[in-house]
């Protein structure tokens, strides 16, 4: 039980910010946040970031999706150890070894090349949840938006680092890279105007997380992850972008706009399916092939349908509120396939304020 307190903890501080705002700052433009009422816009809130973002290593294969089995104690312990002393750390390591893994981007190896999320995912993709964040606290009335957008950031990738290191006890310069380099470097990148409107205006840059469920009969938490999205309009191919989703995967593609906003996408890649141990302190990933398909309006995702040659999930689908409406309602619906033909399916419950949906299913993803 002494593991509980050290995640409720992260989650508390995002908890009052949501409670109540307080006096709005002046508001710059937004580039990231439209405050739609469809789509994965309509999803954007702190908690849920945190959620797809904190836990979002459980979707790799390899990894238990069981959230309370994760050692959370051991977990801030290793984690801490080696930001206390990242001198140590990489000292284990090695200076060039953790320079070429982590920061200077001259190998294609997938068990050397681990810049590459931390380009991706860190720099640019934290990045922009920082903006994006920001945006969503100041359209809410929240005074000092970037404060709170840089807690909420530092939030979810210190969390996102303990869950990874789970019950590890050693030195690791993971941490080190991405919480004291490319998470700071990505708020400062991300504060710079000229930066958010290339990302913006140029590439179209979104969020295009999944709908995070969780299955209490399980208590397993299920089709989670944080996605992002970029379209670059073609000047000799008038409606057509070129297009790029990615998270833990990468489809690279085509998208096909018409004129009242709608966009059809499809991309194909590989992605991140089982971690296996490279050396002593670093450990690397299998890569299978993926491809998927994407409908958004106003680059706010509607319905996607991901397939990957993977160990776990074969198939995802993923549509989002605002796609249909029932009664009235209009509810946002995962269904999830495994390569065994387990299943899980929900609900997403954004309407009443919570972070993940409810889902049931055959059986786990995962076995204990």
């Amino acid at each position: 039980m002494n593991r509980i307190p050290t995640i409720a903890l992260l989650l508390l501080l995002l908890v009052a910010a949501a409670a109540g705002p307080a006096r709005a700052e002046a508001e710059p433009r937004a580039y990231f946040y439209h405050g739609l009422d469809y789509g994965t816009d309509s999803l954007i809130h702190p908690l849920r970031l945190v959620v797809n973002g904190g836990w979002g290593i459980m979707q790799l294969s390899s990894r238990d999706n069981h959230p309370l089995d994760v050692d959370y104690r051991q977990g801030w312990k290793n984690v801490w150890k080696n930001l206390a002393d990242p001198g140590g750390a990489i000292q284990a390591e090695g200076w060039w070894d953790f320079l070429q893994r982590e920061v200077i981007p001259v190998s294609f190896n997938s068990g050397k090349a681990h810049y590459w999320p931390n380009y991706t995912q860190h720099l640019i993709g934290g990045g922009m949840s920082y903006r994006m964040i920001a945006e969503w606290y100041r359209a809410h009335g929240y005074e000092r938006a970037s404060l709170w957008s840089g807690g909420t950031l530092m939030s979810y990738h210190l969390l996102n680092e303990v869950v990874e290191n789970d019950a590890y006890d050693g030195w690791t310069t993971d941490p080190v890279a991405d919480v004291l380099l490319f998470d700071p470097a990505s708020i400062i990148l991300f504060s710079n105007e000229s930066v958010c409107r290339f990302f913006g205006d140029t590439l179209h840059m979104s969020d295009w997380s999944y709908q995070p469920m969780v299955d209490p009969w399980h208590e397993t938490l299920l089709n989670n992850g944080q996605n992002f999205a970029m379209k670059l309009d073609l000047p000799f191919w008038e409606r057509w972008s070129l297009f790029y989703h990615y998270g833990t995967h990468g489809e690279l593609g085509l998208s096909r706009t018409w004129d009242d906003g709608r966009s059809l996408s499809f991309g194909a890649g590989m992605k991140a399916d089982v971690l296996i141990d490279i050396t002593q302190y670093h450990k690397g990933a299998e890569l299978a092939a993926t491809a998927g398909v994407f409908y958004d309006r106003h680059n706010s995702l509607l319905a996607s349908v991901l397939w990957a040659r993977s160990k776990d999930y074969k198939l995802r689908v993923n549509l989002y509120p605002g796609l249909f409406e029932v009664f009235g309602l209009r509810p946002g619906l995962a269904y999830n396939l495994n390569r065994n033909d387990s299943f899980a399916m929900g609900i997403n419950l954004a309407s009443l304020g919570l972070p993940f949906g409810i889902a049931g299913g055959r059986e786990p993803t995962t076995s204990r």
